[in-house]
Formats: C-alpha cells, sequence, structure tokens
C-alpha cells in the first residue's frame, strides 16, 4: 500500500519537477493573488454594505424583531462591515510591505541569531525553526494589536457587548503568547523531525502524526486550554438539566459531563457546543444563553447539536479535512527542494541552497492562499447542509424517539434561534454571495423556512402512519 503511494507521489513530483528548476517571480505571484482575495473579500462587503440600509426586516421576521431592536441590529452590522472592510485594506497593505521587505528571510536570520547566543549554530535547524516561527509570529502580529484593541473596546462597547476589562485583554494576550509557545515548539519539533527522519516519504507519517495531534486538542483545548480563559462549572440542577439529561439518555448520547461556562466575562454573545471522544462527550452552555432563553428553548439548541452528533458530522468534516490536508502535503515536495522559491522571497544563496522545512513550508501555504479561499468556501457549503440536516433532526425527534412531548420542537428551535438573533443583534439581510464565501451556517430566515417545511414534512409522516395503524 505504502509502496503504492509513494509511487503516485514521485509521479505527482515529476511533473511538479519545474519548481526546483525554474526561477519565478513568485513574490510577484503572492502579492497578485494575495491583493486579488483581499479585493474580492472587500467587494463582498460592498455588496452586503447596502442591505444595512433597510428599515425593516424580512417579513418572516417582522413579527419578532421590534422595530428598535432591529434599527440597532443594523447599525452594529454596518460598524461590523465598515471595520471589517478597513481592518481588511490595512492588514493587505500590512503583509504586502512584509512580503516585500523580507520579513520572513529576516526572521530566520534573527532566529539563527537567538540560538547563536544560547550556543547553537546553523546545524540545529529545528531549534532556530522554531526561534524563527515565534519571531515571524510576533512580529507579523504586533500590526493588528490596536486592531484588536478597537474592536474590543469601542466597537463591541458601543453596542452593549463587551464586559472585557483592560487588565482581562493583556491577561489573554499574554497567556495566548505563553500557550502558543508550549503547544508550538514541541509540535514545531515533532513535525519537523517527521521531514528528518522519512524525507520525502513523510506524508503518511505526517498525516498521522497531525491526525494525533487534532484529536489530542479536542480533549486538552476544552479541560485545560480553555479553563485558563473561563471558568466552567457544572450546570446546576433543575428544569434545564434534567431536560438535556433526558434527550441524551434517549439518543443514547455519551454524555459525561454538562457545563456552564461564563462567556457573560468577555462579552454578552452566546453560544453552545459539545466536544470529547466517541465515548464520552461533554456539552457546554453559555451563561448568557441560559440568562436569554427558555430551558425548554435551551434543550432544542441542543437537540440540534446532538444531531450533529447524530449524523457524525464531525466525523465527516475531519475526513474531508484529512483530503485536504493530504493535496497539500501531496503537493509540497517539489516547493520543499525549491532554491529559486526561497530566493525569490530575499533569502541568501547560503539558505535557499538547501531550504529549512518550515521555511519552505510556510512559502508553499501562503502561495496557495487563492485555493483555500476556495477550499474555504465549498467547506462552508458542506457546513451549512449540515446545519440544515441537524435543525430536520431536531424537528423529527417526535418521530425517531416516538415522545409525543417532542412534537414543538421544531417551533422551539425557531423561537430559540430568533431569540440568539435577536440578543446577538445579528444581521438578517445578508447578500447570499457574501454569505456563501462568509457563512458556516445558513442565515436566519432559510432555517426558519427550511424549519416550516420539515415540521409540515412531519406532520405528513405523522398522518400517513397513523391511516397505516387504521
Amino acid at each position: 500500500m505504502l509502496g503504492l503511494l509513494n509511487a503516485g507521489l514521485d509521479a505527482v513530483q515529476a511533473r511538479l519537477a519545474w519548481v526546483t528548476t525554474d526561477a519565478i517571480d513568485w513574490k510577484f505571484y503572492l502579492q497578485v493573488c494575495s491583493w486579488s482575495v483581499c479585493l474580492f473579500e472587500s467587494y463582498l462587503l460592498l455588496r452586503q454594505f447596502p442591505l444595512y440600509s433597510k428599515t425593516e426586516p424580512p417579513p418572516v421576521l417582522a413579527e419578532h424583531f421590534k422595530p428598535d431592536t432591529f434599527k440597532k441590529s443594523q447599525a452594529y452590522g454596518k460598524d461590523k462591515a465598515k471595520f471589517s472592510l478597513i481592518s481588511g485594506l490595512y492588514k493587505q497593505v500590512v503583509d504586502s510591505l512584509f512580503l516585500h521587505y523580507g520579513l520572513m528571510a529576516w526572521s530566520w536570520k534573527v532566529g539563527g541569531r537567538i540560538i547563536a547566543k544560547l550556543g547553537y549554530g546553523p546545524e540545529y535547524e529545528i531549534l532556530q525553526s522554531i526561534a524563527f516561527a515565534f519571531t515571524l509570529f510576533f512580529v507579523s502580529s504586533l500590526p493588528s494589536l490596536p486592531l484588536s484593541v478597537y474592536q474590543t473596546f469601542v466597537l463591541e462597547e458601543k453596542h452593549g457587548f463587551n464586559k472585557t476589562t483592560p487588565a482581562l485583554f493583556v491577561t489573554d494576550l499574554l497567556k495566548g503568547w505563553a500557550i502558543g509557545f508550549a503547544i508550538g515548539a514541541p509540535f514545531l519539533a515533532g513535525f519537523l523531525s517527521i521531514f528528518k527522519w522519512a524525507g520525502d516519504r513523510f506524508v503518511p507519517w505526517l498525516m498521522a502524526f497531525l491526525l494525533i495531534f487534532q484529536m489530542s486538542m479536542v480533549v486538552l483545548y476544552p479541560t485545560v486550554i480553555q479553563p485558563l480563559f473561563n471558568k466552567l462549572s457544572p450546570l446546576p440542577a433543575g428544569d434545564l438539566r434534567g431536560r438535556i439529561e433526558a434527550l441524551a439518555s434517549k439518543l443514547n448520547f455519551p454524555l459525561k459531563h454538562l457545563y456552564e461556562i461564563d462567556g457573560s466575562k468577555r462579552s454578552s454573545h452566546s453560544n453552545a457546543y459539545f466536544f470529547g471522544l466517541p465515548w464520552s462527550k461533554h456539552i457546554v452552555i453559555f451563561d448568557t444563553l441560559i440568562k436569554q432563553s427558555k430551558p425548554e428553548e435551551v434543550e432544542a439548541v441542543l437537540a440540534h447539536e446532538l444531531g450533529h452528533w447524530y449524523f457524525m458530522h464531525p466525523t465527516k468534516l475531519l475526513f474531508l479535512s484529512q483530503i485536504h490536508i493530504f493535496t497539500i502535503l501531496a503537493l509540497f515536495p517539489a516547493f520543499l527542494h525549491a532554491p529559486p522559491l526561497l530566493r525569490a522571497f530575499d533569502f541568501p544563496p547560503s539558505v535557499a541552497a538547501k531550504p529549512p522545512t518550515i521555511v519552505a513550508f510556510l512559502l508553499y501555504q501562503m502561495l496557495l492562499t487563492p485555493l483555500e479561499a476556495v477550499v474555504a468556501m465549498l467547506m462552508n457549503a458542506v457546513s451549512r447542509r449540515f446545519e440544515y440536516e441537524a435543525d430536520r433532526f431536531a424537528c423529527e425527534l417526535q418521530t425517531t424517539l416516538k415522545d409525543e412531548e417532542m412534537a414543538d420542537m421544531g417551533d422551539r428551535l425557531g423561537r430559540a434561534l430568533v431569540t440568539l438573533h435577536v440578543e446577538n443583534l445579528s444581521t438578517v439581510w445578508v447578500d447570499w454571495l457574501y454569505s456563501a464565501y462568509h457563512h458556516s451556517h445558513p442565515t436566519l430566515t432559510e432555517r426558519l423556512r427550511a424549519l416550516e417545511g420539515s415540521k409540515v414534512d412531519v406532520a405528513k409522516q405523522k398522518g400517513v402512519a397513523e391511516k397505516k395503524e387504521l
């Protein structure tokens, strides 16, 4: 099996042999591609922007949005769109300047100086790669800090969502950097060690390594990392806990823990999700969601989330991500041995002659910018389909569980979705192309329309079943 895989990969590399020899202006290509994506995203924002001037919600939502609430929603959406447009162009200008003046080559040189002060030479490529990666990350993240401050303390504050204090903002930032180093350094060491060990036959071994890392993070993030930022407490006994535990039991969902998270510590936005391994799942509900919705509506939101589990949506997305990763890795060896690629980005001949793995990989990832934009759009389409399936699952619980108490689950879910949009001042007028590119969920109008269709189908199925019984 490995022999067949390697033969196929060799054939791919043979077709890409020109990458290792031809002097291509890769920097110009990347500038054109990154600006094309940026300008396309700006165009989408300009398509969306006029919709914030509408004075009334869609007819299907008219009874749910009070005039004052809709006005606030439109104002919030308009301010976010302005911020996204300006910040997107600003980031692109900064990235272009970094690219033009050779930030990556400079960072590699600085990484070498850092390990030299520790007594190590350039033969310690993995150590220099770690120093390079964190130098590059630190320098490239500095220009975006003012944007984060503005978004948190001006934009979100203006519309009543921000709960983050300046001290908490700085603490979160420092914690994020510390965790990034604590996880990133050993990850990078393992990642690069596989290249050293396997050579050009790295693809299956690196995929296995990345899969193990992904599975580890599924467990580590909510149990180790997230508690450093938020407090997870067992959901108190009561109507809501009883409803969720009963629903999980009926569906044979392997619920181990049921948590309430203090999302209100930083924001008024709300959410709910589950995580864990196949045999041990944990549900987390934001305290804001509990305050904003009735227990039966929160139960409906969780019914939707359990629909994702029932249809194995996380597993399917993981499978698709593995196909994506395999495609990326399969094409990489040609770029791994491409001195012209590094020379195009201002690396000296001594470095370009034997390209450092991490440098070649990061440059290769940057060259994939337009392809990644298309892949993200396709993944959003898959995600939206899964959202419809999970909504339909909630509607069909009455039939699935043969439980008449679930007969109004579709209505409850619809009310919960409306409440979430109202409380979060979410945009309800959305351009179709903007939504297709950016949104992993259907719009509220689309979901309510689909829910109505699902409820009609369930009623028909129930009627057919009753006739058969007669």
